[in-house]
C-alpha cells in the first residue's frame, strides 16, 4: 500500500521510539473492541517479498502467543495476498456475526517516514502501491512504512531490508498482545471489584 502525505490517520509513531510498544498498545486498547464476538486480524502480504512480509510476519508472531484468543488470517506459512484476498473478504462477509476486522499491511512513503506505524479507523487498500485492484479490507487499519514510495514499487518492496520489516512487525504484534493482556487484566479487576461490592452489600 502507498501512503501519501495528505492521507488522514489517527495515530502515528516510529517503531524505534522510546516506549513505542506501550504507547501503541494504549491506542489499540482504546480503539479495538476486544470484547467483540468475532474479532479477526487480517495480516496482508507475502513471504516472497521482504518489504511486503510485514503482515505475514506479524500474523506469525501473533500465532506464537498461544493465549491470544482471536482469529488470525495471514502468516508466513499461509499468507493472505492478492491471490486469496478477494475470497477472504467474501468469506468474512458471510459470517453470521459480522466480524470486526483489524487489517495489517506494509506500505510505502517518504524517506523521512520509513519506520512509522500508522493506525487509523477504516479499511486499507492492499496492492495500491503496486497498482493492483484489490477490495478494501478492515474496520481498522495498522500500516507500517517499510520503504520509499513513488517509483518502481515492486522492486522497492523486493529490496527492502528484512531487518526493518521484521522489527516493525514484531513491535506491532507485541503491542497487540499487550493491549489484549491489559484488556483482560482490566476485566478481571472489574469482575473482582464487582464481586467484592456484592459481597459487601450482603
Amino acid at each position: 500500500m502507498l501512503i501519501t502525505s495528505n492521507q488522514p490517520f489517527s495515530h502515528v509513531l516510529h517503531y524505534k521510539e522510546s516506549g513505542a510498544i506501550w504507547r501503541l498498545s494504549s491506542f489499540l486498547l482504546e480503539h479495538i473492541p476486544f470484547h467483540h464476538e468475532n474479532l479477526v486480524f487480517c495480516c496482508i502480504g507475502t513471504d516472497r517479498s521482504t518489504g511486503d512480509s510485514l503482515g505475514p510476519l506479524a500474523g506469525s508472531f501473533l500465532n506464537q502467543y498461544v493465549s491470544f484468543p482471536y482469529k488470525i488470517i495471514g502468516t508466513l506459512e499461509k499468507p493472505l495476498h492478492a491471490l486469496n484476498l478477494t475470497d477472504t473478504v467474501d468469506n468474512l462477509s458471510t459470517h453470521e456475526i459480522k466480524p470486526f476486522v483489524v487489517a495489517i499491511d506494509a506500505c510505502l512513503g517518504s524517506q523521512q517516514r520509513i519506520g512509522e506505524i500508522i493506525v487509523h479507523e477504516g479499511p486499507l487498500l492492499p496492492g495500491k502501491a503496486v497498482k493492483k485492484e484489490l477490495p478494501p479490507i478492515g474496520d481498522m487499519s495498522i500500516k507500517g512504512i517499510v520503504n520509499i514510495g513513488g517509483f518502481m514499487e515492486h522492486a522497492v518492496l523486493q529490496n527492502t531490508r528484512l531487518h526493518v520489516t521484521y522489527e516493525m512487525s514484531q513491535q506491532i504484534s507485541r503491542a497487540l498482545f499487550l493491549a489484549w493482556s491489559r484488556y483482560s487484566l482490566k476485566k478481571v479487576h472489574e469482575h473482582n471489584r464487582d464481586g467484592h461490592n456484592e459481597y459487601s452489600r450482603k
